[in-house]
């Protein structure tokens, strides 16, 4: 479906356990373009992911939103128990295998062939957007928002610049995991970025939620694209891929 600038559609390709669907925008100019990967929170593949997807797109960037919850049926909750559930229904290593195999996807792509590739993610996202470049080389630059931080024997393998988005009030993250994280960039001489905005809670970014804060979520989202810019850029012209 075409919307002015870009061109959405859905995708499905095939996963270790099943096929998997993803939400995918891009420029509808010709030419291709470093690719972004928006990965959802605990609610599933929702209308604010997309939305957020349409925003890179919209920027230049190639980007795909792939439902983990492909597993479960492509379900998308409204309420907190189910998105718990989901969320519980995931398990980490199936995860990580699935936005794997949406890497593989995004390198089958003329679009994005020999493309960066950058990944966000809020909430359940954010845990897999840090998780994800400490198992593989093929992200250039990562940027969670409000997720899991996983042990010191994994930051130890992060293989690309961060920017990580941190809410003072967030009832979920502890801060001192995210006091860990900083530290750990330190002690592993990693490139990156712990940025923490006060009084803000957990999902200060989603706009859909009663803890949006607009003005920090300007800036986070002003920030974000400053660091793609830098370590991904945006359009690749067709003669260097």
């Amino acid at each position: 479906m075409a919307s002015g600038d870009v061109v959405s559609r859905e995708v499905i390709y095939p996963g270790r356990a099943c096929k998997l669907k993803a939400f995918v925008v891009e420029p509808a100019a010709d030419g291709a373009h470093a690719a972004v990967i928006v990965v959802q929170e605990w609610w599933g593949l929702n209308d604010h992911i997309r939305d957020v997807a349409r925003r890179f797109a919209r920027e230049g960037y190639f980007a795909i939103a792939p439902d983990l919850y492909s597993r479960q049926g492509h379900k998308v909750a409204t309420e907190p128990n189910l998105a718990a559930e989901l969320m519980g229904g995931l398990k980490k290593e199936e995860g990580i295998e699935d936005l794997q195999t949406t890497i593989e996807w995004l390198r089958a792509q003329k679009q994005t062939e020999s493309a960066r590739l950058g990944i966000t993610g809020f909430c359940m996202g954010g845990s897999y957007a840090l998780l994800l470049p400490c198992e593989t080389r093929e992200i250039s630059a990562a940027a969670p928002f409000y997720g899991e931080i996983p042990p010191d024997e994994k930051l130890k393998n992060l293989g690309c610049p961060i920017l990580y988005v941190y809410g003072e009030n967030d009832g979920w993250i502890q801060r001192k995991d995210v006091d860990r994280l900083a530290a750990a960039l330190k002690k592993f001489d990693k490139q990156g970025e712990v940025v923490i905005y006060p009084g803000c809670s957990h999902g200060f970014f989603n706009d859909t939620r009663p803890t949006f804060r607009v003005d920090a979520a300007r800036d986070a989202w002003a920030r974000l694209l400053g660091f793609f810019a830098e370590h991904l850029g945006r359009a690749v012209s067709r003669a260097s891929t």
